[in-house]
């Protein structure tokens, strides 16, 4: 609060920042930045902190403390500007700047974050390299490269001494956004232009652009030249060029590159082998991809979580149900966690086969390794327990994910339309209302669902009132909406009221080209009574 002479008056100190920050806005604001801290103005105020309580004593760790802490965005900045300009004989030192800059950085705020580099380079204060690593690396992350760039090139502004780490940043950043020809170049020039040294890292940098790009035989010039450089290859560079190979379905040369690596006697890794195999089972031959996994182990090389996705994926992708079940059982007892898709390609290849019980069994087993299935993992299993007429079994399993998660739409979308298949529609009525009560509204697949259950019962008259309902909420009904409604009311008989569904679609004035499409098919091709309906539609459009 800001107390004057004779009177009180509030005044909210906003910072007007872009998106994603949020802003702090009242009937009077003032952005800190611009404050000036000698203005006459302020002898009549008392600037309120922006968090409570306040330290009386503010040093730079502290400070550095209570931003890294902080939540919110826009507090954090304010905390930061409110120390220099408002809090007794405090000033900002390097960690102080790194600390905000990081975080702006990370939430991608980049226009805040650069007005700080700006006052940075003018505090004439010592500054180190990590903090522009941060920022090129956030930079590229935000697939903004030129700017990565921009940043690399000014650290010398700062009196700070380019390394060979904010190279390799700044080539990972290029790397990530697909800009390979600009990677050579920085390396090329690396030392006459930029004063650093490349090592190793940089090499393997280079060779995987390259590789990306592929042109793996670049990629092998430059392992060759690499001893002149001063560089001594690794595994990384030999399995980065095996993967330039793999990626070219080149399993030739790919086992030639291991092989060397062998007769340099060097073992390879778990990615060394997975990149292998991963390559074998692009091309179907998935014994050889097995023989590689074998090897593996057999040279005490335990898999890493990607191996596994890489063999059970190809299991799946056999048919193989057994085999990759057995090994997504070997994953979760060495306690690595399988993605969602891959859960969901487990359970797709067993029920395929007929094996729900099998996917229930997977997902207990997940269970009991403190492995929690996502709302598409039980999506997955819903939808075939369903399909196998076992809808209830289906909802004690939702029942018993409601009680540690939240369903999702696509979750309460699978069992709702698993109940009106099989006739269950005073059940799915009541997932509807739990849905809406839990604030997820249903989208036009819930709709769609309901109207066919009621239709397929004969009860198409309940569809309409479905429909209403739709209108009202703002959901736009689709061709399958109108669809399932004509031919619902026509196999009825309800011809008259086929034209109330039309006269609905009208007036909402929301039909697109393909519910067109259904009316003109569905209506307007039946000559006999088409006639009517189309009267209607053209009086409705001339009204």
């Amino acid at each position: 609060m800001l107390r004057g002479a004779q009177f009180y008056r509030r005044l909210e100190v906003g910072l007007l920042l872009p998106n994603p920050i949020t802003t702090v806005r009242s009937l009077t604001t003032v952005d800190l930045s611009n404050v000036d801290p000698s203005s006459p103005l302020l002898q009549y105020y008392t600037v309120t902190p922006p968090i409570k309580p306040w330290p009386q004593r503010l040093y730079p760790k502290r400070l550095v403390s209570m931003i890294n802490r902080q939540q919110n965005l826009d507090l954090a900045l304010q905390i930061f500007l409110y120390a220099s300009k408002f809090h007794p004989n405090f000033s900002h030192n390097y960690d102080t700047y790194h600390s905000i800059i990081h975080k702006l950085s990370r939430a991608r705020a980049f226009e805040p974050m650069e007005s700080l580099l700006s006052q940075l380079q003018n505090s004439q204060l010592k500054c180190g390299e990590n903090i522009f690593i941060s920022v090129i690396r956030n930079y590229g992350l935000a697939s903004l490269p030129k700017l990565a760039v921009k940043t690399f090139l000014r650290i010398e502004k700062f009196n700070v001494q380019r390394s060979v780490r904010s190279l390799n940043t700044l080539l990972n950043a290029l790397v990530q956004n697909k800009r390979y020809d600009l990677v050579h170049f920085m390396f090329k020039n690396s030392k006459t232009k930029f004063n650093v040294v490349p090592n190793v890292f940089t090499g393997n940098i280079l060779i995987k652009a390259l590789c990306k790009k592929n042109d793996v035989e670049a990629a092998c010039k430059v392992l060759d030249e690499m001893p002149a450089m001063g560089m001594v290859p690794n595994v990384v560079t030999y399995t980065t060029i095996l993967g330039g190979y793999v990626g070219r379905g080149d399993m030739q040369n790919a086992k030639r590159v291991f092989g060397e690596l062998l007769d340099r006697g060097w073992l390879p890794d778990a990615t060394t082998y997975t990149v292998l195999m991963d390559g074998y089972c692009r091309l179907g031959k998935f014994n050889e991809s097995v023989k590689v996994m074998d090897e593996m182990e057999e040279n005490g090389i335990e898999p890493n979580e990607v191996t596994y996705g890489v063999m059970i994926e190809a299991f799946c992708k056999e048919k193989k149900s057994g085999e990759a079940l057995n090994l997504f059982d070997d994953m979760l007892e060495r306690k690595f966690i399988p993605s969602s898709s891959l859960c969901c390609k487990v359970i797709d290849v067993l029920c395929e086969q007929g094996k729900v019980e099998e996917g229930c069994y997977l997902w207990k087993k997940m269970l009991k390794n403190d492995c929690l299935p996502d709302n598409a993992v039980l999506s997955t299993l819903i939808h075939w327990l369903c399909k196998e007429g076992k809808v209830w079994e289906a909802r004690k399993m939702f029942d018993e994910f409601e009680k540690g998660s939240v369903p999702s739409l696509l979750t309460y979308n699978t069992l709702i339309n698993g109940m009106c298949e099989r006739g269950e529609l005073s059940e799915a009525g009541k997932l509807w209302d739990d849905m809406v009560e839990k604030g997820c509204n249903p989208n036009v697949f819930t709709y769609n669902v309901l109207i066919k259950g009621f239709c397929k019962i004969g009860n198409a008259m309940e569809g309409i009132r479905i429909l209403e309902e739709m209108l009202d909420k703002g959901c736009l009904p689709n061709k399958v909406t109108y669809n399932l409604l004509i031919v619902g009311l026509q196999g009825m008989g309800k011809e008259e009221e086929v034209g109330k569904v039309v006269s609905m679609a009208m007036l909402s004035g929301r039909v697109n080209k393909s519910s067109w499409d259904v009316f003109l098919t569905k209506i307007i091709g039946k000559l006999d009574s088409g006639v009517d309906v189309l009267d209607q539609l053209l009086s409705e459009i001339a009204t």
